[in-house]
């Protein structure tokens, strides 16, 4: 039995990256799992302790797989030791990084009906030289709209990782 699921929603693979960032902090390396959100949807969520959801933001929203996964599991996410993060690019401006601040999250919530017992947010990443032609010229005016870098010859990372790292460690001590 794995004591933590830790599932990803990743357009690009940032999500994905906090998520083993944050698996590094917690106790029982062998007992962690780490899948992404469309490999989770096989699984029994009922042998697992504690789930932590990391999921990226695209266009201002949450993958529609995302609500179907929390709608569909719900019932067992409000039995365990259940944890959300989001991860998005609003959050590198300090008036919206934090849950009770990001309007994802608030939206998220709203939307979702579910209370993890902790939520996080943390800042993105703009990977202009990874992105197909139209993510990179939509993504680059959505920067442009938001006071944001548009230099597209770049990636333009946000993440505070010391934020994420004292996330992990709070997972850790309400094991």
């Amino acid at each position: 039995m794995h004591s933590t699921l830790i599932i990803y929603s990743s357009t690009d693979g940032h999500t994905e990256t906090i998520c083993k960032r944050i698996s590094n902090f917690l106790d029982n390396k062998n007992e962690i799992k780490i899948i992404a959100l469309d490999d989770a949807t096989k699984l029994d969520l009922s042998i697992f302790n504690k789930i932590i959801i990391g999921a990226s933001i695209r266009y201002g929203k949450h993958s529609k797989k995302l609500y179907k996964f929390i709608t569909l599991n719900k019932k067992v996410l409000d039995q365990k030791q259940s944890i959300f993060f989001s991860v998005n690019v609003v959050a590198r401006k300090s008036e919206k990084n934090t849950p009770e601040t990001n309007p994802y999250i608030k939206k998220f919530l709203k939307i979702s009906n579910w209370r993890p017992k902790k939520i996080g947010v943390f800042a993105g990443k703009v990977d202009y030289p990874n992105y197909g032609l139209i993510d990179k010229y939509v993504i680059k005016f959505i920067m442009f709209l938001t006071r944001g870098p548009t230099d597209t010859s770049r990636s333009f990372e946000f993440t505070d990782w010391e934020k994420v790292d004292n996330f992990a460690k709070q997972l850790k001590l309400s094991s």
